[in-house]
C-alpha cells in the first residue's frame, strides 16, 4: 500500500542520516513527497535512500523504491536534525 511505501521511504532516511553521522540523532520529518508510478503486488520492494545534502540542521533525500528491478516510487524528503 501507498502508506506502507511511504514509512518505508521514511524510515530509510533516518538511516541514511544515521550512518552518514555515524550514530543515530534525533531527527524529525520536515516534507516527504512520494509519487507513485506502478502498483506492488506480492512482490519484495527494494528501498535506496541517498542523502543530496546534509548539513548542520537539515538533511535532504531521494528515495527510490523497486520492485522487480522497476520503479515503483520515488520521493523527496528533508528531515530538520535536532540533536
Amino acid at each position: 500500500s501507498g502508506q506502507a511505501l511511504m514509512a518505508a521511504a521514511d524510515t530509510a532516511v533516518v538511516i541514511a542520516v544515521s550512518a552518514a553521522k555515524g550514530a543515530f540523532v534525533p531527527m524529525t520529518t520536515v516534507q516527504l513527497s512520494t509519487s507513485f508510478q506502478r502498483p506492488v503486488v506480492g512482490q519484495d520492494v527494494l528501498v535506496h535512500a541517498r542523502l543530496t545534502k546534509l548539513g548542520r540542521t537539515l538533511a535532504f533525500a531521494e528515495i527510490d523504491m523497486t520492485a522487480d528491478a522497476k520503479v515503483v516510487a520515488h520521493a523527496t524528503a528533508v528531515y530538520a536534525i535536532i540533536g
